[in-house]
């Protein structure tokens, strides 16, 4: 049996692992990769495996750094099922339309900017919103626990990961050649006592385990103090009658950010502001959020039942589709919230509420997630004086603030609490998804704790 690491191996975005054994080839996560435009257009492009011979692919949650380039394999030929929880399908069938949707835009935007400057207009969609409603029909949706043959002597369970709506660890109960085998693939790990969802899923009997390391070097603070820090933030910002702008990921932490504001609402410590979700994606997310309540965890069941079930709205939110409603928020004086995609601000709305924005001191540009290295998500957090918006330079004068606390993903502590919960079965541990620091302090930490393990190699082969 051989694992191949072809992406998130010591980085964090692009999570691909090919598994063969018994002659049939798996996928594990088919993700986008991010970085440098050219480098990242050429990664995800170009597959180190032909996608024609997978005979399965498994997916463990929506989020484009793990999903977002299966319309692609499945363009340059793969013709197999797709396996995924139920609310991971759901969400899929909006996040790939709409990554298909900026893959257009994008390309478009940049070929009338190469004109405009008098270059070749070649720029082309990594792929389109008619291929990601092409791979729509591959995919199959499973509930947590519900045991399922992917493969000839190899069965997936999905376990809940508790990281965003639908999430999972994947574990495969694999008959080697007689050998009885079980790999667990954490996906990405959530984090204990956040809102909205359940924590995460201690597994058991388990062989070797390829894991996630994105906090492997540090922790976060408790989403009390995150909650408090975003509250002070926000009052701050509103004394001010500045705008708060959020670059967030559609499926996740906008619908935390919504949650939050109308826990602040509801508890009259700030005024009912008028809030803008501008991404029709996180619209089309928070419906099927609606549609998966059975995922929510106590507090969530609490705040429906506080108000008589109404979830992700309230009077001064304001779901925006249209290009036009986008442009119109521009004219509103603040104080006031835009939560626009996307979260690491490569592509979509974001980039043009940054360029209207960040010349202003009155305004708040709050960062609230992970920016993968070279992304303008990534500058902005670390506070680069200038950056480039559209390849047209902008002083950022706006402020830049940061909270770590409202990560999904777990933090160094409980990323060893639950690989050490493996012992004494596991016999190795995979460190994957994070930056070489993260992955290497992670793994150095949980060999303290008497574990194995090895941080692979991009494009790497172990046999186990």
């Amino acid at each position: 049996m051989k694992i191949t690491f072809d992406g998130a191996a010591q980085t964090v975005t692009g999570t691909q692992h090919l598994l063969e054994v018994n002659g049939s080839k798996i996928l594990l996560d088919c993700g986008l990769y991010q970085g440098k435009r050219k480098e990242t257009y050429e990664r995800n492009e170009n597959f180190p495996f032909t996608p024609g011979e997978l005979d399965a692919l498994v997916l463990s949650h929506a989020h484009i750094d793990h999903s977002g380039n299966i319309p692609n394999v499945v363009k340059h030929g793969y013709r197999g099922p797709i396996y995924a929880t139920e609310a991971t399908r759901d969400l899929c069938n909006y996040m790939l339309r709409d990554s298909g949707r900026i893959q257009e835009a994008d390309a478009e935007f940049m070929n009338k900017l190469a004109l405009k400057r008098g270059q070749p207009a070649d720029a082309v969609p990594l792929y389109t919103e008619e291929d990601a409603v092409a791979c729509l029909k591959q995919f199959r949706g499973y509930r947590y626990g519900q045991a399922v043959i992917v493969a000839p002597g190899v069965t997936v369970t999905f376990f809940d990961a508790g990281h965003i709506l639908g999430s999972a660890m994947v574990v495969l109960d694999i008959n080697d050649d007689g050998r009885r085998v079980r790999l667990a693939f954490s996906g990405d790990i959530g984090r204990k006592n956040l809102p909205i969802l359940r924590d995460p899923t201690f597994l058991h009997n388990i062989d070797f385990v390829i894991m996630e390391s994105t906090y492997g070097s540090r922790n976060h603070p408790p989403p009390e103090e995150a909650f408090a820090e975003f509250s002070t933030l926000v009052k701050d910002t509103i004394a001010h009658r500045g705008k708060i702008i959020v670059p967030s990921f559609a499926v996740g932490r906008a619908q935390e950010l919504i949650y939050d504001l109308q826990k602040l609402i509801l508890a009259k410590e700030i005024p009912p502001l008028p809030v803008y979700v501008d991404s029709p994606l996180a619209s089309e997310v928070s419906g099927v959020f609606r549609q998966h309540r059975e995922l929510f965890d106590d507090e969530m069941q609490g705040m429906l039942r506080a108000t008589n079930g109404e979830v992700l709205g309230f009077h001064s939110l304001k779901y925006t589709d249209s290009v036009d409603e986008s442009k119109a928020i521009n004219d509103q004086p603040g104080p006031l919230v835009i939560i626009s995609a996307s979260g690491m601000c490569e592509s979509g709305r974001i980039r043009h509420h940054l360029k209207n924005n960040i010349g202003d001191p009155k305004n708040t540009i709050l960062i609230v997630s992970w920016q993968a290295p070279d992304t303008l998500g990534r500058r902005l957090a670390d506070r680069e004086k200038e950056v480039h918006i559209f390849g047209e330079p902008y002083k950022v004068r706006a402020r830049v603030a940061t909270i770590n606390g409202y990560s999904g993903h777990a933090g160094e502590d409980f990323l060893i609490q639950w690989a050490t919960s493996l012992k004494p079965q596991v016999q190795k541990v995979f460190i994957v998804h994070g930056e070489p620091a993260s992955a290497n302090t992670l793994a150095d930490a949980l060999k303290e704790q008497g574990l194995a393990t090895y941080v692979p190699e991009l494009h790497e082969s172990v046999e186990v």
